[in-house]
């Protein structure tokens, strides 16, 4: 089997399926695929008080604003997607969820990530039950963490993360993309980007 190796002029990957560092592998007929980076998110819901976990996220090197989201972040390496979610809502929450608690309620599949670079998946896990008090643990990223209304998000907010609680939270489709030329709503417009 001949070696994975970069060809450079055409900018693209020849004898391999994914490329290690995320550039578009280009295959016969010009299409091309790209490596997607995992994160993950968690809708942590109190559908008693009809309230939901908010972060406001401070502005920093990649975004020039403030803005709201919900708990969230990368995955690491190795890592399942419940244990990632559950590390997150901990990390950036203090509240305490076991993995097999979380149900996966969205995918959110970016083109573009807020680096300008790296496609990824989000996948986003809903926690009805917890242990602990919502705390901003992270006070240096985030300004702070409060239960918002459901029905009354506060604004700017992510796109992903809004797309991620309106769809959940409306009952809808439990999939949805964020950077295709094609949607007719630009989210970004939600954070002033």
């Amino acid at each position: 089997m001949t070696p994975c190796r970069w060809l450079g002029q055409g900018r693209h990957w020849h004898g391999c399926s994914s490329s290690p560092d995320h550039r578009p592998l280009t295959h016969p007929g010009g299409s091309t695929v790209e490596s997607l980076l995992q994160a993950v998110a968690v809708i942590a819901h109190d559908r008693d008080r009809n309230l939901v976990v908010t972060l406001h996220y401070a502005a920093n090197s990649w975004i020039t604003a403030s803005a709201w989201t919900i708990p969230g972040g990368k995955v690491e390496v190795g890592e399942r997607l419940d244990e990632a979610a559950a590390r997150e809502l901990r990390e950036e929450t203090g509240l305490l969820v076991e993995p097999a608690d979380l149900r996966l309620v969205h995918t959110v599949q970016v083109r573009t990530g807020w680096d300008g670079e790296h496609p990824f998946l989000l996948s986003v896990f809903l926690a009805t039950a917890w242990r602990g008090e919502l705390t901003n643990t992270e006070p240096d990223k985030h300004l702070d963490a409060v239960w918002s209304p459901a029905d009354g998000l506060p604004l700017p907010m992510f796109p992903t993360a809004h797309a991620a609680l309106t769809h959940h939270l409306s009952g809808g489709r439990g999939f949805s993309t964020y950077g295709w030329d094609d949607e007719g709503f630009d989210p970004r417009a939600l954070i002033g980007a």
